[in-house]
């Protein structure tokens, strides 16, 4: 596998424990063996190189990624300068870069917008990370339409439907808790993004990335705990979380109290090339 699936160290440790490896770059995969691509995307250039080295390809990136690679090459082709909102370093920006180079200027804080200077004012596009705080990105696009009022913007929202979710129900449930316990590992975006709402809500909030992360003396003190996950936390996580409150605490069935702002029905496909092939 090139690079994490999804950032979860229990989802990558449970791929590990099945006979998984995981790498860094596609050059590290044997030539002739099976590589599968993270949900975070890659660049054509990737693909590139796996074809050079004659690997078998599952591709795993998210189909929102897809999505947003896809405007990325549409903006690019009618020669826009695409401002795109993310953090650097991050596997989804590199990948969604890698679809526009030369065209791709990268816009992390409304201070970016505020300054950014691009070829032609006229010319101008915005996309964004699926993983990002929907207030924030929404302050920084403001910022953008107001500096470029013929700026376009993708047809339909890049921040992922499972990123919004759980930012909506962190609102629900932050002004009733002393804490929120974010479920997810340190290099999750959208899990980070969770504490930030969670904090910018008035409530105390910390990532722990399983039950092992609580202890009476983190929750001395406190009378109502939040507990919400990443969207690539493994729902068994947030059991063994609840669990483990309970038990410090005392609590009983009736004092557990589920939140739900939405419902989530959308399912994917599996990649083309992990099907099991149609019976005959």
């Amino acid at each position: 596998m090139r690079r994490q699936i999804v950032h979860n160290a229990h989802v990558v440790a449970d791929l590990e424990r099945r006979g998984a490896v995981f790498v860094e770059d596609e050059s590290e995969v044997p030539e002739g063996s099976l590589v599968v691509f993270s949900a975070h995307g890659v660049a054509p250039a990737v693909r590139a190189s796996a074809r050079r080295r004659g690997l078998e390809v599952v591709d795993a990136t998210c189909p929102l990624v897809t999505k947003v690679h896809r405007e990325a090459r549409r903006f690019s082709a009618g020669e826009r300068t695409i401002l795109l909102i993310g953090h650097a370093g991050h596997d989804e920006v590199i990948g969604t870069t890698g679809h526009a180079p030369g065209h791709t200027i990268l816009i992390e804080t409304v201070g970016d917008a505020e300054t950014v200077v691009v070829r032609d004012p006229a010319r101008v596009a915005y996309l964004s990370q699926t993983t990002l705080s929907v207030d924030e990105t929404a302050e920084i696009v403001a910022v953008l339409r107001r500096r470029f009022p013929g700026i376009e913007g993708p047809p339909s929202e890049d921040i992922c439907y499972a990123t919004q979710n759980r930012q909506q129900a962190v609102k629900e449930i932050a002004a009733r808790c002393d804490l929120v316990l974010v479920i997810g590992s340190i290099n999750s975006s959208n899990s980070n993004r969770l504490v930030e709402v969670a904090r910018a809500c008035g409530a105390a909030a910390r990532l722990v990335e399983d039950e092992t992360a609580i202890d009476a003396a983190s929750l001395e003190g406190v009378r109502t705990v939040g507990v919400t996950a990443g969207a690539s936390a493994p729902e068994y996580l947030v059991d063994r979380v609840v669990e483990a409150l309970r038990s410090l605490g005392g609590a009983n069935e009736a004092d557990v109290e589920e939140v739900r702002v939405a419902e989530e029905h959308l399912t994917f496909g599996l990649p083309v090339t992990a099907r099991a092939p149609a019976a005959v």
